[in-house]
């Protein structure tokens, strides 16, 4: 499979260099270069199929033969080993726990499959592998457990100084060996351009192996592909229509989602759901994108004010990147298949609550923006199932769970035992240099 460039369909690259690359030299983001069908014996089979069937069978079918079949699916079944159950609120409400891996959130899925797939390109190797990534909370934890003491890989993760949680915080900045974290005095935004500039600095890259394994890296949107298929097939096909609710920050998740209907999954409609930093909602509703920095809310997986994803959407409906301007086609056939909606703290207090009170489900701050998402929507579309993504486990973000339900909250062992744990981060201004400065230094 070749993987073209969203700022440029001639500039191609095999799936090698589109992982270890991260990024085109030309600041676009990669896409497989076809998405075609799964086969009707796919869908046919779907219900009998174990979770990390889909997953391999999904893979494959993308990828083709880019890796072996046996190799493939050994990588695969090694790292979708957790659930991603259903579970239904009423009727017309359920929700996809996406907490059940070792970081208790869905960023597990592509660390895990990521990391291995790295690691099967980068047999014999001698030149270590720099893993340089950008968190807004979830990815960093993901990333840094997935890729722990794999050989021949180091990972360098960049957070907002003040703007994860505690638990989120310790995930990333205790775990040592190959595991590096760098604390930005800025926003997430500010880590990401931090991030975009290193692997757009051909001297660094020339001195430095450099990777990426934000959602900007195609291998770690494939995977998130494989939940939606898995959700459907818990779901059943006889019903509704069934749509899916996405709390979004930097739009990877959804736009896996999408990747998946254009793979054949029946999926009637995509519903974005954002807090304050609401630029996707907006352009959805006005046709005008304006990217702007991001504000701090509770929801902070999502503070995203320039969703690097967003440039794949537009892709998927034609768009070329830098060409020209987001056409008045492209908004309306986007508009088609995805609705957006945001909600400041306040509502997203009152619907974790909510949740809480009528269907005794502690739901997380990400989760419950998705509630009042899918409740919205549902008001035009009452005929239809809807299933929230529920992101990351509630006790990620304990205090202000606690604080708004006024009671504790079970916390799984793996993350209570954190608690204590010695936090280890070098702390960084906004400024790229510092960072780059520190990267030839570490690994040069």
């Amino acid at each position: 499979m070749q993987f073209y460039s969203t700022n440029n369909p001639e500039l191609k690259a095999d799936l090698p260099e589109a992982i270890f690359r991260g990024l085109p030299a030309d600041n676009g983001l990669f896409m497989p270069e076809r998405l075609e069908p799964l086969p009707a014996a796919f869908f046919k089979e779907l219900p009998y199929m174990s979770f990390a069937e889909i997953g391999f069978q999904v893979s494959r079918h993308l990828l083709q033969d880019d890796v072996p079949d046996e190799e493939l699916k050994a990588l695969v079944y090694d790292a979708i080993n957790f659930p991603a159950p259903v579970v239904k609120l009423d009727d017309k409400r359920y929700v996809l726990e996406l907490f059940h891996g070792p970081s208790l959130a869905f960023k597990d899925f592509g660390a895990r499959f990521m990391s291995r797939l790295m690691g099967h390109f980068n047999k014999g190797n001698d030149k270590e592998l720099v893993i340089l990534v950008a968190t807004s909370g979830d990815t960093g934890g993901a990333v840094a457990a997935g890729f722990y003491k794999t050989p021949g890989i180091q990972v360098v993760i960049l957070y907002p100084k003040g703007k994860v949680s505690l638990l989120q915080e310790k995930q990333l900045t205790t775990l040592g060996h190959n595991i590096h974290a760098l604390e930005v005095d800025g926003t997430f935004d500010d880590c990401q351009a931090i991030v975009k500039q290193a692997f757009l600095d051909e001297q660094l890259r020339s001195e430095i192996r450099l990777s990426s394994a934000n959602s900007i890296n195609i291998s770690r949107l494939i995977p998130q592909s494989f939940y939606y298929f898995e959700a459907y097939k818990q779901l059943g096909a006889a019903g509704d229509p069934v749509a899916f609710c996405i709390p979004s920050g930097n739009f990877g998740n959804l736009t896996a989602g999408l990747l998946a209907q254009r793979m054949g999954l029946p999926v009637s409609h995509f519903i974005a759901a954002t807090n304050r930093n609401d630029v996707v909602p907006e352009f959805l509703s006005s046709g005008v994108y304006s990217p702007r920095p991001s504000v701090a809310t509770l929801s902070n997986a999502m503070d995203v004010g320039a969703p690097s994803n967003f440039a794949r959407m537009l892709n998927l409906y034609g768009h070329v990147n830098g060409k020209d301007a987001s056409s008045p086609a492209t908004h309306a056939a986007m508009l088609e298949l995805i609705s957006g909606y945001a909600y400041d703290d306040a509502s997203t207090e009152q619907a974790v609550r909510e949740v809480e009170e009528r269907f005794g489900y502690v739901i997380d701050p990400h989760g419950a923006v998705g509630y009042l998402a899918l409740n919205e929507w549902q008001k035009e579309n009452p005929n239809t199932r809807g299933v929230i993504l529920e992101t990351a486990h509630p006790s990620k973000f304990k205090p202000d769970v606690e604080r708004i339900l006024g009671h504790p909250i079970e916390v799984p062992t793996r993350l209570k035992e954190l608690e204590h744990k010695q936090k280890v981060a070098k702390q960084m201004s906004t400024a790229y240099e510092p960072v780059k400065d520190w990267l030839r230094k570490t690994f040069g």
